[in-house]
């Protein structure tokens, strides 16, 4: 069995690296690319708009390492006296390393879902929230706060750019080397992945045992059409590779 990885680069071929070193076949194919975002040069002055008890979110590792990069690169800082939220170990680790200041996140669970059930958030009427995304997404941090009566905005710090690939080569060397399990880490990209597939593939496709970070992207898939789905938990490199080293023979 080999397991295809579509995760974006560099997150892609370092896990493969992981599994091939404990025997786990393993092929990277990224179908997406992680960019700067077209309009991060709003980010100073939407935190120059924060006030002490604010809050600064950010829902994804890239969201904070394009952020970060872009204010060092303006020789502007993180805003002291914020409440900083992220959703995930990862994202929390380097936003903290970035910020310098102690950020919440969820235990357990590394969602929208989890991250809006957090203490900090129950009672934010009138705060102003500034939620570090890439383009698109879900909305649901976004309502859920604005029903909380918070004032809250988006600041795209990346942009996820689709590779144009052609899959019906892809599927016959996908094939040919023996192909079983997919590591699939959003529902976009799964939506985005399933669609590329010829249709005289999908069967195969569809047979092929899915692993993906939540119970959200698992119904996703199950409506897709997809027979054989685990549930990781998180979409974090070492999360998945604790998984998949213990799931995959």
């Amino acid at each position: 069995m080999t397991v295809l990885i579509t995760r974006p680069a560099p997150e892609c071929d370092q896990l493969v690296a992981q599994l091939n070193q404990v025997g786990i076949s393993a092929i990277a194919q990224p179908l997406l690319e992680v960019q700067q975002g077209k309009y991060i040069n709003r980010l100073i002055e939407q935190i120059q708009q924060l006030q002490q008890g604010d809050y600064i979110i950010a829902v994804s590792y890239h969201a904070v390492r394009f952020a970060a990069d872009y204010l060092i690169s303006q020789g502007a800082e993180w805003p002291k006296n914020m409440h900083y939220i992220a959703v995930g170990d990862k994202t929390a680790a380097a936003l903290a390393q970035a910020c310098q200041q102690p950020v919440s996140s969820p235990e357990g669970r590394h969602d929208s879902e989890a991250l809006l059930a957090l203490p900090e958030l129950a009672n934010i009427r009138q705060r102003r929230v500034l939620i570090l995304r890439g383009n698109g997404g879900r909305e649901l941090i976004y309502q859920a706060l604005t029903a909380r009566h918070a004032k809250v905005s988006y600041c795209e710090t990346y942009q996820r750019c689709w590779l144009a690939l052609d899959a019906t080569p892809l599927v016959q060397q996908w094939q040919q080397q023996h192909i079983q399990a997919l590591v699939v880490t959003s529902s976009e990209q799964l939506i985005y992945l399933t669609g590329l597939i010829p249709t005289e593939s999908l069967t195969w496709f569809y047979n092929c045992h899915l692993f993906v970070p939540s119970q959200r992207v698992a119904d996703q898939a199950s409506t897709l059409g997809y027979r054989h789905i685990s549930t990781v938990g998180s979409a974090a490199n070492q999360a998945l590779f604790t998984f998949l080293k213990s799931n995959v023979s």
